[in-house]
């Protein structure tokens, strides 16, 4: 595979991080993550038994979400994952376990390390965004 030329302007960050194989290492290796890591206990067990499906739903969003198709909208409409997430109890630990995940998973990936300064900032407003419960 080659990796696009990050000095050309029309690079997405889909593009960046690798396409839909980048998107699906990241992806995997998250939940891999949360699936064994103590560390991520408390947002493990706001998850299905199985987690093929947040995992197939998190390569949907954050494909599009990088720049690339918008497979999620086409198929589930707005993500609204305020709104979506709502029914689980998000407090400051499940957020900062959920971090602990991702902060992990992205720092694994190949890519600019501009992207990936990027992408963690983003991810850590998306997961505060998500909260809905004081703590």
């Amino acid at each position: 595979m080659t990796s696009p030329d990050p000095s050309t302007p029309t690079s997405t960050h889909f593009e960046l991080i690798g396409g839909a194989e980048g998107i699906r290492r990241l992806v995997d290796r998250f939940y891999d993550l949360m699936d064994t890591a103590p560390e991520a206990v408390h947002v493990r067990a706001l998850h299905a038994a199985s987690l093929r499906q947040s995992r197939e739903k998190l390569v949907m969003y954050l494909t599009g979400w990088t720049g690339g198709p918008p497979i999620y909208v086409e198929k589930f409409g707005h993500p609204r994952l305020r709104q979506r997430h709502m029914p689980f109890v998000i407090g400051a630990r499940e957020r900062d376990e959920w971090l602990w995940c991702m902060e992990r998973a992205l720092g694994e990936q190949p890519m600019p390390e501009e992207l990936r300064a990027h992408l963690w900032q983003r991810m850590r407003e998306l997961a505060d965004f998500m909260r809905n419960t004081a703590d």
